[in-house]
């Protein structure tokens, strides 16, 4: 049997590919475990400076396996909340916890739990004609795995409210609009563009960036005069690292500043 999870590098780029193409790469324990495991791993590998995150075949992800959950509430098991806990709440965190720019690389559909990963991701570049959809009432369940957080921040309450009720289907084109798609491209072309972009990223000041995902993630939560503080705090660790001494040397002397974190 082949593993559910593929893992290959590009440079400094870590390709982290969801391999179910027969189940349109629907997530199950296994799945969502080595996928948290990628990430984890990812997060302690200083030569690793970016991710892109992709399916195999023709679908991001359908979301959760729901044979899977089918057999459990067969089973009398219809504690759904206890798999969230377990499962896939640690993969969200294990995405958002990253240091590295997560890229998503939308090949084609990303639907229920499947686009909570999507959102997860810093950004997102998506094959044209793909769709995402907030799948979670058309069986009745819950937007989860964080979706509820994403859409509601990404999107404003209304838009969100409009997606998770009805569970209709949203282009990548409009998703696009919307903020939610940093880029549609060529179907050919998604791995492509993801790769530049994560190029692009790794080669830049690795901790700034870092440090700008944990700023951003904070900051959500945080009122005016705290988030002030916070980006006092953290413009304080940006100016030790070396990266901010050679860019700014480099504005000075008018040339392409050397980070570390380039080849």
């Amino acid at each position: 049997m082949s593993e559910p999870v593929n893992t290959a590098r590009d440079g400094s780029t870590l390709i982290v590919t969801i391999d179910r193409p027969e189940a349109l790469n629907a997530l199950n324990r296994q799945t969502t475990g080595e996928l948290k495991q990628a990430f984890e791993g990812a997060s302690r590998d200083r030569d690793i400076g970016a991710v892109v995150l992709t399916g195999a075949g023709r679908a991001f992800s359908s979301g959760a396996d729901l044979k899977d959950v089918s057999a459990r509430f067969d089973a009398g098991d219809t504690r759904v909340g206890d798999d969230l806990r377990q499962n896939y709440a640690p993969l969200t965190r294990a995405i958002r916890g990253c240091p590295k720019p997560v890229i998503a690389a939308l090949n084609g559909t990303a639907a229920g739990a499947g686009l909570s990963l999507a959102l997860a991701c810093d950004l997102r570049i998506a094959a044209a004609g793909a769709q995402l959809i907030v799948a979670f009432v058309r069986v009745g369940l819950v937007p989860d795995a964080g979706s509820l957080f994403f859409l509601t921040r990404m999107l404003g309450l209304s838009k969100a409210t409009e997606l998770a009720m009805t569970g209709e289907p949203i282009a990548v084109e409009e998703a696009q609009q919307l903020g939610l798609v940093a880029a549609v491209v060529p179907p050919e072309q998604v791995m492509p563009a993801a790769l530049e972009q994560a190029r692009r990223l790794a080669e830049g000041p690795r901790e700034t960036i870092a440090l700008i995902k944990r700023g951003l993630e904070r900051s959500l939560t945080l009122d005016l005069e705290q988030t002030l503080e916070l980006e006092a705090h953290l413009q304080t660790l940006a100016g030790k690292t070396e990266d901010a001494r050679e860019a700014i040397r480099a504005f000075v002397e008018k040339r392409p500043p050397a980070f570390k974190g380039s080849p």
